[in-house]
């Protein structure tokens, strides 16, 4: 499997046991409408259709970042989101070591993706379409991901908040530079369109007590 292509986006908040254990507190610069990337229930994946007849599935690395969201209005939505690609798996050391290697993602050079989004618009009961701009082994190209979401807003005993949603994308890994192919019985060993899905949970925790 080559090639990969990327969507940034939301994913429906799962709450697991261990929340307490990673609180992924939100840096004091940010504002009152800032949502951390929860990185531990966070996942961005991919998909590739090999020669034509089988697709391989695979994952990135951790997925870091925040989001401006007042909640109501998807105007204040702003989006800065970054992947470490170091941390491609597709479950064959093999296949893993050639994305990272100069053919695909070259992560020596380019160790990660980022996504900076530029406007948000509803495309229907629960869903938008987030654009921004991608920067992807050293090029960057606007992409337009349908979201769907954002979720509820769940409230913890702490008075933490989560909520997530899913975005999808599909994209030409050659538009990165990412050129690498070979032909066998005129079908490429690796598809030009990647499709990615990412998972994102987002928390944002509650202003700090004022010290007396």
């Amino acid at each position: 499997m080559r090639g990969f292509v990327l969507a940034v986006g939301a994913a429906a908040a799962l709450v697991v046991p261990d929340i307490a254990q990673t609180p992924n507190p939100t840096p004091a610069h940010l504002g009152p409408n800032a949502w951390t990337v929860d990185t531990a229930h966070t996942a961005a994946g991919f998909s590739v259709k090999h020669m034509l007849v089988s697709t391989v599935r695979g994952i990135l690395g951790p997925v870091k970042g925040t989001v401006e969201y007042d909640g109501k209005s998807l105007d204040t939505l702003k989006a800065d989101i970054t992947i470490d690609v170091n941390g491609v798996n597709t479950g064959n050391e093999s296949r893993d070591k050639d994305l990272r290697s100069t053919n695909f993602f070259d992560v020596a050079q380019f160790p990660a993706a980022t996504f900076k989004s530029r406007r948000a618009v509803t495309d229907g009961a629960g869903k938008f379409k987030l654009t921004g701009d991608l920067t992807m082994h050293g090029v960057t190209r606007e992409v337009t991901l349908t979201v769907e979401g954002p979720s509820p807003v769940l409230k913890q005993a702490n008075g933490a908040q989560r909520i997530g949603a899913a975005a999808t994308t599909t994209m030409n890994r050659k538009d990165f530079g990412m050129q690498w192919n070979r032909m066998i019985e005129a079908a490429p060993v690796v598809s030009d369109d990647v499709q990615v899905t990412i998972d994102l949970e987002l928390i944002k925790q509650p202003p700090a007590t004022p010290k007396p």
